[in-house]
C-alpha cells in the first residue's frame, strides 16, 4: 500500500493507495511543532481506527511547502515504516515540461496539482489550488507547465482584514444571502467571498484570453466548494487531486 502525504501551510492532507484506487484520506492540521515521533504515534492510531498497520504500507511519496517539516516526516518514515520516502523536489521525474524561469521556485504542491489533473482530465487546463495561497497553474495539451498566478488565499485575506482593521471582527467565513449586507459580518463576508469568486473569474479570463482558446478549470484546496457556487469559471472541482498527483509522481519514478 502507498502512502501520500501533502504537507500544506495549514493543513496536511494524506491518503493510502492501492494501485490506483484511493483506499483512504485524512487532513490534519499543519503544526511546525510537532516531532517526528508525535507524527508517527498520530499516523499509527489513525491506521489502528481503521484496521490496518503501519507495516501494510510499502512506500511513501511527500510533497511540502514548508520546509522544516521536510525533515522530520523523512525521519517518521524511517522510523515507523522502515522507509525512505521519496520526497517531491529537484531531481524527480515528473513526465513533464516546467516552462518555467527557474523549475526550481515552483512549489511541490503545484507541480503534483498539474501532473494529477493533466492525467484525469487532459489539457489544456487551468488548476485552481485554493487554499491558504491562491494558484492558477496553466497546463498545456501536452501536459506541459507553462506557468500561472499566485494571489493571496481567502482565509489569509479574511486574517489579514481582522488583524489590520481594529474595528473589525474575526469572523466565519460563510456565504451571505445577499451582496447589500445590513451589518457588518454579513458585509465582510459577502466581500471577501464574492470578491474572491469575482477575482478568480478575472484572472482566468485574462489567462484564457492570453493562452488564445478555450480550457477546462479544475478547482482544488480547502474553499473549493465555496468559492466555485458563486464561480462563473470554474468547470468541476477535484478534492482529490494532490494525492492523485502524487500517487501519479510515484508511479512515475519507479
Amino acid at each position: 500500500m502507498l502512502l501520500v502525504i501533502d504537507i500544506g501551510n495549514s493543513n496536511i492532507v494524506m491518503g493510502t493507495y492501492i494501485g490506483k484506487k484511493l483506499q483512504h484520506h485524512w487532513r490534519i492540521s499543519t503544526d511546525r511543532q510537532k516531532t517526528s515521533d508525535e507524527y508517527g504515534l498520530l499516523l499509527e492510531g489513525i491506521f489502528r481506527h481503521h484496521n490496518f498497520g503501519m507495516s501494510d504500507i510499502d512506500a511513501v511519496i511527500i510533497s511540502s511547502v514548508v520546509p522544516p517539516l521536510v525533515i522530520p516526516m523523512e525521519k517518521m518514515c524511517e522510523r515507523y515504516f522502515h522507509l525512505k520516502p521519496l520526497v517531491v523536489g529537484p531531481g524527480i521525474k515528473t513526465g513533464i515540461k516546467l516552462k518555467y524561469e527557474n523549475p526550481r521556485e515552483i512549489g511541490a504542491d503545484r507541480i503534483v496539482n498539474v501532473v494529477g489533473a493533466y492525467e484525469q482530465y487532459g489539457g489544456p487546463l487551468i488548476v485552481i489550488d485554493i487554499g491558504t495561497a491562491t494558484t492558477f497553474d496553466v497546463v498545456d495539451t501536452n501536459g506541459d507547465f507553462l506557468g500561472g498566478v499566485i494571489s493571496p488565499g481567502l482565509g489569509t485575506a479574511a486574517e489579514g482584514l481582522f488583524q489590520r482593521a481594529a474595528k473589525l471582527p474575526r469572523i466565519e467565513l460563510v456565504t451571505p444571502k445577499n451582496i447589500i449586507c445590513r451589518n457588518t459580518i454579513n458585509g465582510m463576508q459577502a466581500g471577501l467571498i464574492f470578491g474572491f469568486a469575482g477575482h478568480i473569474d478575472a484572472i482566468v479570463h485574462r489567462i484564457k484570453k492570453e493562452y488564445g482558446r478555450e480550457m477546462e478549470v479544475v478547482a482544488t484546496g480547502g474553499f473549493a466548494k465555496m468559492i466555485a457556487k458563486e464561480s462563473t469559471t470554474i468547470d468541476r472541482i477535484d478534492y482529490f487531486l494532490t494525492l492523485t498527483g502524487l500517487r501519479a509522481l510515484y508511479e512515475r519514478n519507479q
